[in-house]
């Protein structure tokens, strides 16, 4: 079941400190909305559905409603968050609003299917290593994907996949991507346990030392 991406705002019109001190008293979340040549708007957002849509990932990447109250519903994606340096809480939002018709960045996770049954995984007890959990893509608000996704299940022990190897969606490119001037970053690779090679190293210094102390017996 897909989550509601929808904000509810009000326009808020005290700046500064103690301004946002007495909205977080009431339990409200300040915040910007922002571009497509329109002025910024300061809002206010109830902290509560802030919190619930923080468990939601498409939260960071997708296109959300912001229904600003008195006001008609504008889309925009979320640009920026800022947290209470030790409390579990939000300070502030930046929302960037998306025009119809303009292209869009956007940053968007990577899903990888069949871990578990990557051949490097079930044959040569390797660990998937995450080399990026985001991609950047670039495209019109209607392609924008929900994630891109990885089928990584013939992946070996030291092999990786590169973004160059990743077919991007229907009219989305990565505008990350530059082979030419060798920015190909790795996205998964899959590598010996590192338990496993400290162990090899550990094996490796023992026979040299045994060879050594053989060699001194033979000179006596």
């Amino acid at each position: 079941m897909s989550v509601e991406l929808k904000l509810d705002a009000a326009v808020r019109d005290d700046q500064g400190k103690g301004a946002s001190r007495r909205l977080r008293r009431a339990k409200r979340v300040p915040g910007i909305l922002y571009g497509a040549d329109k002025k910024p708007v300061s809002l206010s957002f109830d902290e509560e559905q802030i919190l619930r849509l923080l468990r939601e990932e498409a939260f960071f990447s997708q296109i959300l409603d912001v229904k600003v109250k008195g006001k008609r519903t504008e889309k925009a994606i979320l640009k920026d968050l800022q947290r209470h340096p030790f409390k579990p809480l939000v300070t502030h939002l930046d929302l960037l609003r998306v025009k119809a018709g303009e292209k869009m960045r956007q940053q968007v996770p990577i899903h990888l299917l069949h871990q578990d049954e990557a051949v490097g995984v079930k044959q040569g007890n390797g660990v998937v290593h995450h080399d990026l959990i985001e991609i950047d893509v670039e495209c019109l608000p209607d392609d924008l994907p929900t994630a891109i996704e990885l089928d990584i299940i013939k992946l070996n022990v030291g092999d990786s996949i590169h973004l160059s190897q990743v077919e991007a969606p229907a009219g989305v490119s990565f505008p990350g991507l530059d082979v030419e001037n060798d920015h190909d970053p790795i996205l998964v690779s899959i590598h010996t346990p590192r338990k496993a090679v400290e162990e090899g190293d550990e094996d490796e210094g023992a026979d040299e030392g045994t060879d050594g102390g053989e060699s001194d017996d033979t000179e006596s």
